[in-house]
């Protein structure tokens, strides 16, 4: 079951400048930089309780933030909810007809599962479900 949005996602070109301005113009708490290799993208977490702001940055200039970059700029990349059972969410929706950009759950940051739904599917929005390390 979906329990709570996890976070927020914004795109963007220059990680450092980006870290920077949440902590220094907006007095964020900033937790910390990860890299994740599966997406191909460094992160930077921004806790906000109940969620978080995450910044994510092409990880060696490679993968599908470098594309969207090189699109859009940086922007909203994607909205993600917490799930408790990431299978079972996945199953449900899959029955409703939703598309997702793979098969299945792959490594995301924090050692979460998680997966995308694909934006046709939530008219024009990425949408990712996140399962915790803790719940899995």
């Amino acid at each position: 079951m979906i329990t709570a949005l996890d976070h927020i996602a914004i795109a963007v070109p220059d990680l450092e400048a980006s870290i920077k301005r949440f902590m220094e113009d907006f007095g964020l708490e900033f937790s910390g930089t990860e890299d994740v290799v599966a997406a191909k993208t460094s992160t930077a977490f921004f806790p906000l309780p109940p969620t978080s702001i995450e910044l994510v940055h092409p990880l060696q200039g490679e993968g599908p933030i470098a594309k969207y970059l090189e699109k859009k700029g940086g922007g909203l990349h994607h909205l993600c909810f917490r799930s408790d059972n990431i299978e079972e969410d996945i199953a449900r929706l899959k029955d409703k007809g939703y598309q997702f950009l793979s098969d299945g759950p792959s490594d995301g940051a924090h050692n979460s599962k998680v997966i995308f739904i694909h934006p046709k599917s939530c008219d024009g929005v990425l949408i990712e479900l996140n399962q915790p390390a803790d719940d899995h």
